[in-house]
């Protein structure tokens, strides 16, 4: 089986597998799982409400449940709210009873929007699983008018470390050898750089850490599945694993993350981009060395060369 250096950027995630585990969580009890989403929604709302003006046409791209209608309907200057989502159902389920937002089955690799439709996009713990995402981004940014704003939440790299950590010893344990179990999820030392490479003005890319704790591996296992956010990738063991398997990473999760109440700790990354569709006129940053007031002055401190001495 080839490595994931070996694979084009455009193999890593089974698509169809992701329709397939979505579909699921949105024809299941998808409220009593959504927690995640629901703190993503409120995490793009908190920095919409920082952007003193208004946006007529809105995409709220990767959908779900819905969690971001009651943050975006209603807006100063909002006229048009598309939801879309890369499942028919999960689509549906959005919409809701109200027909005042067209909801559409749209795969985020292959936006089907005009460009410049859209004066803000939004986008809540969808965009991860996007197989190229730079590609996905130039996307948006065209479906965006000049000056449109995007804002989006992912799913980061230090998500879930402390399961990843016990299915990997599990693994050696009870099977001899260790396989990439939980899917690749974006760092986001890269996050920002992503944004630029995509041609967005004035990247911005912060995270937060989310701590939630379980009665169990079962039911962290559980809460996965109702989001439709279990593994996809392409290189995932196949293999249906020995109820043996799932005892002994159960223990190992106890012993190593349990809490003195008896449960278990489980870390999110929620990673946070911000950008603008480029427009004349936008804010630059300033060329290096072009400041007009040194960093020292703005700090009360004396200036030195870096070959100076200090002491």
């Amino acid at each position: 089986m080839p490595g994931m250096s070996e694979l084009h950027h455009a193999d890593v995630f089974d698509r169809t597998l992701l329709r397939r585990h979505r579909s699921r969580a949105a024809q299941s009890d998808w409220y009593a799982h959504d927690f995640l989403v629901r703190h993503g929604a409120d995490l793009l709302a908190d920095r919409l409400d920082d952007v003193l003006r208004g946006f007529a046409r809105v995409l709220d791209l990767g959908c779900h449940g819905g969690e971001m209608v009651g943050h975006l309907a209603g807006r100063r200057g909002m006229d048009w709210l598309v939801l879309a989502d890369g499942t028919p159902a999960m689509a549906a389920r959005a919409r809701g009873p109200d027909p005042g937002h067209p909801a559409v089955a749209a795969d985020e690799e292959w936006l089907p929007f005009a460009e410049a439709s859209f004066d803000l996009v939004v986008s809540n713990l969808s965009l991860h699983w996007v197989n190229d995402l730079p590609g996905a981004l130039v996307q948006i940014n065209r479906a965006l008018k000049p000056d449109g704003l995007f804002l989006a939440t992912l799913i980061g790299g230090e998500t879930l470390w402390e399961l990843r950590q016990v299915l990997v010893e599990a693994e050696a344990r009870v099977l001899g050898g260790a396989s990439q179990r939980l899917s690749p999820l974006v760092q986001l030392r890269d996050a920002a750089g992503l944004l630029q490479r995509a041609g967005f003005a004035l990247p911005v890319a912060d995270s937060q850490t989310v701590t939630v704790t379980y009665p169990s591996l079962f039911r962290l296992i559980a809460d996965l599945r109702g989001m439709g956010q279990t593994a996809a990738h392409r290189l995932r063991d196949r293999r249906v694993l020995p109820r043996r398997f799932w005892v002994e990473a159960a223990a190992l999760y106890g012993e190593k993350f349990g809490t003195a109440e008896g449960r278990i700790t489980a870390t999110f990354e929620v990673i946070c981009l911000a950008g603008w569709a480029p427009a004349t006129g936008q804010p630059k940053p300033l060329r290096p060395g072009s400041a007009s007031h040194s960093l020292a002055a703005a700090l009360g401190t004396d200036e030195r060369d870096a070959g100076d001495s200090v002491g």
